[in-house]
């Protein structure tokens, strides 16, 4: 009884803080669960995922708040809220788009959780044989992310994403410590010798490197009049009596987005909002303030939260920032995610299920009732809130490796280099993809070459290996050809 209680609270905690961070422009679900991960140090995974997954949903829900009463996505999911969500709050709706909202949200987010529990322990269970080459293959899969992330600056995203493999690299062997980049001086090559710490880096990277983007621009505090106390349509049930089929169209399509690796929660927006416009009987009132637009949007974006879950648990692919967060979270726990995980650890699968489908619920009610004093939040100061997450980062780096101060400057380091890569248009989730999975693709490349007596052709034997490689190279080509896509319509 305990137990149980002690997940909800966890859960219920993670959805408040997660609503927060993605009502105030600036700071998104990748950001909370940064922040917040060394806390789960002190709990067992099984608790802790509630705590995980209540940020990531909450995060992707609370988005839909200032993208719909300030016109500012909270998180780049919710861009396609704005379309019709801020028309409706301007003509004095605000209240009845935000409760559509959270209704269209909260069913997203159960389909998803529907196919992550039908169709990982699937995909888990074909790549249970894999061997050292399939991993390696599969890893190198996961690293055409990078290109698919780099939209418009492909050559960019690929030369920071292998800068965070070479990164990774640092420390870890020591035979060959001289050529990893280790430089001769006492303090420091004592302490890259043990490489960087995965937990200082995550959070220096999303958290303080956000910071600093925002000290730069001012942090100034949002306009926000509206008290709804003139509201001139209220929210009915009756709003979903013609949009059912909108509805789960819009939530699979999110949840089909979330499993394709790179491609992200804007896209799962996009797209179901425009298969929506494509089957409306009234394709040119939308982006007028209708309903239709906001719920395709909002239940596509939260269907990508057990969509980018699959491939993360079944292969261990991280599908955006936040799912590559995760899988630090779970390596900070000592678990390696992968075909393996789900049979070697069921409880754990089980808490993962458990938590998504809670925490989608809790958020609904959490969000719908009392929404009026929740859309409050975007009235809150950043000047204030910075100071004491800077704190929370700071004392989450020092508990690292029990007070090493390494890792604090650790942490600054690398905040100043995600705001640098920012500053000249790098972006920061290839580089932290490259660290995440640089050490394994080492790790799978040494042990395929030494099974084969130094032959590289078992890369290239067998159907599986083939599979994968014709897999790499659809992810390479979409990734250049929507390159090219953005780049036209930049010009």
């Amino acid at each position: 009884m305990t137990l149980v209680l002690s997940q909800f609270l966890m859960a219920w905690g993670g959805v408040l803080v997660g609503i927060v961070f993605g009502a105030l422009p600036g700071m998104t679900a990748t950001m909370a669960i940064a922040i917040f991960l060394p806390i789960t140090y002190g709990y067992s995974l099984n608790i802790a995922i509630y705590l995980l997954l209540g940020l990531y949903v909450g995060g992707i829900s609370g988005g839909l708040i200032p993208a719909i009463l300030i016109n500012i996505p909270g998180t780049p999911s919710s861009i396609c809220t704005t379309f019709d969500g801020y028309p409706m709050a301007q003509r004095g709706e605000g209240e009845r788009a935000l409760r559509i909202g959270i209704t269209a949200s909260l069913v997203g987010g159960l389909i998803s959780f529907v196919c992550l529990w039908l169709f990982a322990p699937l995909l888990a269970r074909v790549a249970i044989n894999f061997g050292s080459v399939e991993k390696f293959l599969i890893i190198l899969f996961a690293l055409t992310i990078i290109a698919a992330l780099s939209k418009g600056s492909m050559l960019k995203g690929i030369f920071i994403g292998f800068f965070g493999v070479l990164v990774a690299l640092i420390g870890q062997f020591a035979d060959n410590n001289t050529m990893r980049m280790i430089p001769d001086i006492r303090y420091f090559k004592v302490n890259l010798r043990m490489g960087f710490q995965l937990l200082p880096v995550l959070i220096g990277l999303f958290a303080i490197s956000q910071i600093l983007q925002e000290a730069e621009k001012g942090m100034k505090n949002v306009t926000f009049d509206n008290d709804f106390k003139h509201e001139t349509k209220k929210f009915s049930i009756h709003d979903f009596k013609s949009q059912i089929t909108n509805l789960i169209r819009s939530g699979i399509i999110g949840t089909f987005v979330g499993v394709l690796p790179g491609v992200g929660g804007s896209a799962a927006s996009l797209l179901s909002y425009s298969q929506a416009k494509n089957f409306s009987k009234n394709p040119d009132k939308l982006g007028t303030g209708e309903p239709e637009g906001l719920i395709a949007s909002e239940s596509a974006n939260n269907g990508l939260t057990g969509g980018a879950l699959i491939p993360l648990l079944s292969l261990g692919i991280p599908g955006d920032s936040t799912t590559a967060v995760l899988i630090g979270a779970f390596m900070l726990q000592g678990m390696q995610v992968g075909p393996l995980f789900i049979t070697n650890n069921p409880d754990i699968w089980h808490s993962i299920l458990i938590a998504l489908g809670i925490s989608n619920i809790l958020m609904f009610i959490t969000m719908f009732y009392p929404i009026k004093y929740i859309a409050q939040l975007i009235k809150l100061p950043k000047a204030r809130i910075y100071p004491v997450i800077i704190l929370m980062c700071v004392v989450g780096a020092y508990t690292t490796r029990n007070g090493n101060m390494f890792d604090v400057w650790t942490l600054f380091v690398f905040g100043l280099l995600g705001f640098l890569l920012n500053k000249f248009k790098f972006s920061i989730p290839p580089f932290f993809i490259g660290f995440i999975l640089g050490d394994d693709l080492e790790k799978y490349f040494v042990d395929s070459i030494k099974g084969s007596g130094g032959s590289l052709s078992c890369f290239f034997n067998g159907p599986i290996s083939w599979v994968l490689w014709g897999l790499i190279i659809v992810s390479i080509v979409y990734a250049v050809i929507d390159s090219k896509k953005t780049l036209v319509k930049g010009k």
